[in-house]
């Protein structure tokens, strides 16, 4: 992998934020500047820093480093360097970006005429023609910095300013950046408050930029997104396909964000701002995602009992340069204090000014200051606590109440439209065959969830499980082979037609991508927005989540299997190891198992578990729920004399593990797994044991003095029935003539 150095620049207090999405990004070979960092790296690299990075400005490849006291050796430095490895020499465009600093070539316009030219006559003296200057979005575009008289040349690859994302249509007077709108919700945490479910209020919001860039936030939308220009895109070095699949991805995990989105809420007094921001809101492809109202400020605390319990009010009010009178602005910030205090006790709040001792009228209690730069008025952002934070019960409580409200509101009509291919109408014919067969299977067999799709067709490769009212979908790695934009509108086709077929809102379709991504982001906005509710299956009732972890707390295909285990349980000793969720657990309780006991490495999977025992009044203290690492657990549940009567083994197929030569392999470890847990296993009872690996061989030869029964095909339920390797299943006894 051919590596080079960049440059990322980016505006005053934003550094650290930077710094922080470029560890984000996987990048980690940098050095901070004033200003700006310079790292190493891959060109995949920095296309990932245009596309992905909040507060950046510019991204730039410096290919030549000269001194220049004079302008001829100015014109002489940029001359030497081969441009025709850059830049075709007719029918292309670029532009000159130059900067001085304590050098003797002060002019700017001066210095970048000076560029140009020798770049020019560089091209005419080769081939006879020569590129033309184009300001707006060239082709190529240079920039020049002459610090100490030392010139640093560089192709600039965001080719403008990365604060432009696409969509501010409309303006309203004195609008934020879009890249310092971010810097403000990230310093406020929103990222992670956005993913527990806080919601966020802007009550003067005029064209929208802090709504946009909060859902973008919330949804792990990549802000370059909607671009259409970057700098390097008719580079002659360009790597269309590494950018291709860059673009690919963040599509992806657009998709997928946009089923976590939280409630985020705007309005202004100005009826033309309401409809500037619902004109960039619409742009930015998230109508109905964001409402906006036109409402007075002291309208908002009426409307408190229809926003969560916790959240953050982020508002940019006037500044005194723009109305003329600082002394009238005092009563909004008072405003703003009594709204917080009185009405949303459990919010933050963050509040841009260019005067911090207005923050004083609100009332509130300051935590923290930034200062920033709103265009050329130097500005501190005011960052204050709630009066009074919220328990997560009550968060959790909340949000479900506002969630349920929000997705009743929202329908498909507004989603933009798409236009349907003729394989996508194929991929929604075979959906509705197999929803209307399936959907009265499940209805007689008391099953609310179950698998409707199984990439049945190549081209819309894809699993897609109704879940109650929500539906769950996992899109399977594409080929490499196969064109990753392609691909990508396979799956905005996928996502537009499964609401309309199977009749369920957009917004409860949940998305995940079975695949990691690049550098330290892969599915980094799957956390813990706790967006959970209870589903049937078989008259048990489970806890399921869609949207924030990779799994959705229940194996589907394991139905039967469950079903299996819970016919030997009663009266018994019952094991679960790997427990996961304890679906199993719930069974095994629900049949009448004497005692259960749960191993998992994970708290929040045992927490989860013990919900689900909660959730069916099965909970009670023979009920035992063990943190440990169950190979681990195993040898001393042995050395302790512990005995079972049912066990149920589904293990991972790979899993770290100190035991296990560091890192546990199913196929490998399988056989030592199974005896560990046969001889903590009465003389007449029973393993489960089983696997998803898909390529899974038992080796039959280790285990030849147990009795052991292929029970795969029996636990197979109606829906997997077209995925046959699913899992694999064994119930295995111990041989008692031996």
């Amino acid at each position: 992998m051919t590596t080079h150095k960049f440059t990322v620049t980016t505006a005053r207090g934003m550094l650290p934020l930077l710094a922080d999405e470029l560890r984000r990004l996987g990048i980690s070979n940098t050095r901070q500047e004033q200003g700006s960092i310079r790292f190493t790296g891959s060109l995949e690299d920095a296309y990932r820093v245009c596309l992905w990075s909040r507060v950046a400005i510019r991204v730039l490849m410096p290919i030549a480093h000269f001194a220049a006291e004079t302008p001829e050796q100015l014109y002489d430095g940029v001359k030497a360097i081969a441009w025709e490895e850059h830049l075709e020499a007719e029918g292309s465009t670029l532009a000159v970006d130059f900067n001085s600093f304590r050098s003797k070539i002060k002019h700017t316009q001066y210095g970048a005429q000076k560029v140009k030219d020798a770049i020019v006559d560089r091209f005419r003296e080769q081939s006879g023609h020569r590129p033309s200057v184009e300001l707006f979005q060239p082709d190529l575009r240079i920039n020049v910095y002459l610090k100490h008289n030392q010139a640093i040349v560089s192709i600039d690859l965001s080719g403008e300013s990365l604060h432009k994302r696409g969509y501010r249509q409309q303006q309203t007077e004195a609008p934020l950046k879009e890249n310092l709108a971010a810097a403000i919700l990230l310093s406020a945490e929103w990222s992670r408050l956005s993913r527990q479910g806080w919601g966020l209020l802007d009550p003067m919001c005029g064209s929208g930029t802090f709504l946009i860039e909060a859902a973008m936030i919330a949804a792990d939308i990549a802000p370059g997104i909607g671009r259409e220009y970057f700098g390097f895109l008719y580079w002659k070095q360009h790597d269309k396909p590494a950018w291709q699949q860059l673009k690919a991805d963040a599509e992806r995990r657009r998709h997928a964000g946009l089923s976590r989105m939280p409630m985020i809420v705007g309005g202004d007094i100005d009826a033309t701002a309401v409809a500037a921001a619902l004109s960039n809101i619409e742009q930015a492809g998230l109508q109905g995602r964001i409402q906006v109202f036109e409402r007075q400020l002291l309208d908002w605390p009426a409307e408190a009992s229809q926003l969560p319990a916790a959240g953050l009010l982020v508002c940019n009010p006037p500044y005194g340069e723009r109305i003329g009178q600082r002394d009238e602005l005092h009563y909004l910030y008072d405003s703003v204090g009594n709204i917080i205090q009185e009405s949303l006790p459990g919010w933050r709040s963050a509040i841009i000014t260019d005067n911090p001792e207005l923050g004083k009228f609100t009332g509130l209690t300051l935590f923290d200051r930034i200062p920033f730069d709103n265009g050329p008025i130097a500005c501190e952002v005011l960052y204050y606590r709630a009066v009074k934070p919220v328990t997560l019960t009550e968060r959790t409580q909340a949000a479900t109440q506002i969630r349920e409200t929000t997705e009743a509101a929202q329908d498909n009509t507004s989603r933009p439209q798409v236009e349907i291919s003729e394989q996508g109408r194929m991929f929604a014919n075979r959906l509705g065959k197999n929803y209307k067969h399936l959907a009265k299977w499940a209805r007689k067999n008391n099953v609310s969830c179950y698998r409707v799709y199984d990439a049945d067709l190549p081209d819309y490769a894809a699993a897609i499980d109704v879940y109650a009212d929500h539906v769950h979908v996992q899109e399977y790695a594409p080929p490499k082979k196969i064109d990753p934009l392609k691909a990508t509108e396979r799956l905005t086709e996928m996502m537009h037609i499964i609401p309309e077929v199977l009749s369920v809102p957009a917004s409860q379709v949940a998305l995940k991508v079975r695949q990691r991504q690049s550098g330290k982001q892969q599915y980094e906005a799957q956390a813990a927005m706790r967006q959970r509710f209870a589903v049937d299956e078989n008259g048990l009732k489970f806890w399921v989540n869609l949207t924030d972890y990779l799994d959705t707390g229940l194996f589907l295909d394991h139905r039967l299997t469950r079903q299996m285990v819970a016919e030997q349980c009663k009266g018994k000793d019952f094991l679960n190891l790997f427990a996961y969720t304890g679906s199993a657990t719930v069974y095994a309780a629900a049949a009448g198992a004497a005692s259960t006991t749960s191993v998992d490495m994970s708290n929040t999977y045992l927490n989860w578990a013990q919900d689900n025992l909660l959730l069916n009044k099965l909970d009670g203290p023979q009920h035992h729920f063990i943190r440990a690492n169950c190979i681990d657990w195993l040898t001393q549940a042995r050395e302790q004399q512990q005995r079972y009567d049912v066990i149920f083994l589904d293990p991972p197929t790979f899993s770290n593990s100190s035991r296990m030569e560091g890192v546990f392999d199913v196929q490998r470890d399988h056989v030592e797994l199974i005896w560990s847990c046969i001889k903590i296993m009465r003389p007449d009872g029973l393993l489960f044991f089983s696997t998803n690996r898909r390529d899974f061989k038992l080796d039959k030869k280790a285990l030849e003095a147990l009795n052991i029964d292929n029970i795969s095909r029996a636990t197979l339920p109606a829906d997997f029935e077209k995925n046959p390797k699913i899992h694999y299943c064994w119930k295995i006894s111990k041989d008692k003539h031996r």
